[in-house]
Order: structure tokens, then C-alpha cells, then sequence
């Protein structure tokens, strides 16, 4: 069975996407933009699905990044917990589609903040949402924390 070996964006936030990456954007490349909505989409419990998808980005890209496949691996294991097979090969495809997801939900997520904040500031805006998920628990329990203690790892 072919897996995927590109990920969707959302054509309707591309005009986000532009401002969140590149020379005057938080985020170097649109990879990493991406990457960070779709973590601040699972920690804002945002997934969303989307039908229209801008330009396919290729999935090797999420390689190149650190801690880019394993982003996808850790947002299927706690979307789908009750089955360890998710992070199998053939299912790839699936995992991809819950990052894609999660990433839709963040860009929604950060297009709201700005249509509600008295300034188009990016970077603040980025630098007060790290600043906010280092400083306080998210209300429900930290279901990446439980996992990770749970497996009584020795760093």
C-alpha cells in the first residue's frame, strides 16, 4: 500500500501562512509555522478538518526538522491512545492527516487571536503563546507528560 509523501496546508490560511514564515515572520520556513500550529492546535484541543488544501509540501521535509516526524508520531499516539498500531508504517497516512488537522485548527486558533487583538504583531503574538504553554498546564492533564512518565524512561 503507497503512503503519502506529502502533507496538505490550508488553502484559506496561506495568507497566514506567508506572514508566519519568511523574512519579517516568527518562523523561518513554512514547515516550522506548521509545525508550531499544529501543536498549539492539539494543546487548544482544535482539529479540524479542511477540504481545500493550498500546495502539497513534501513529508521528507519533516525529517529535516528536529523533532518534525516525531510532532506527527506524538499527536497520533494521543489522539488515537487506545491503539498503538496507529504509529505502524501502513498508517501513515492517517497520522498525517491528524497533523494536517491539528495544524488547520492552530492557524484557526491564531487567525482569531489577531482578529481580536488591538495589533497584527506576529511575533508577539507567537512569543505570548509559547510564553503561555511554558508557564501554565493546559485544563485537562498533560497527556504527553502522563505517557512519557508512565514509561519510566532513564534519561
Amino acid at each position: 500500500m503507497a503512503t503519502v509523501d506529502r502533507f496538505r496546508r490550508p488553502a484559506q490560511h496561506e495568507e497566514l501562512l506567508n506572514d508566519l514564515q519568511g523574512k519579517n515572520g516568527p518562523f523561518r520556513t513554512l514547515v516550522e509555522a506548521l509545525m508550531f500550529a499544529a501543536a498549539l492546535g492539539q494543546r487548544k484541543n482544535r482539529r479540524e478538518p479542511f477540504n481545500k488544501p493550498g500546495e502539497a509540501i513534501r513529508l521528507a521535509l519533516m525529517d529535516g526538522r528536529q523533532y518534525g516526524d516525531v510532532l506527527i508520531d506524538m499527536l497520533a499516539a494521543v489522539e488515537i491512545q487506545d491503539d498503538p498500531k496507529i504509529l505502524a508504517d501502513d498508517r501513515l497516512d492517517e497520522r498525517v492527516r491528524i497533523f494536517e488537522e491539528y495544524a488547520n485548527g492552530g492557524l484557526n486558533y491564531i487567525r482569531g487571536e489577531l482578529n481580536t487583538a488591538p495589533t497584527r504583531d506576529l511575533d508577539l503574538l507567537v512569543g505570548n503563546l509559547v510564553m503561555e504553554a511554558l508557564t501554565s498546564a493546559p485544563a485537562e492533564a498533560d497527556e504527553v507528560a502522563e505517557i512519557m512518565s508512565s514509561a519510566d524512561l532513564d534519561w
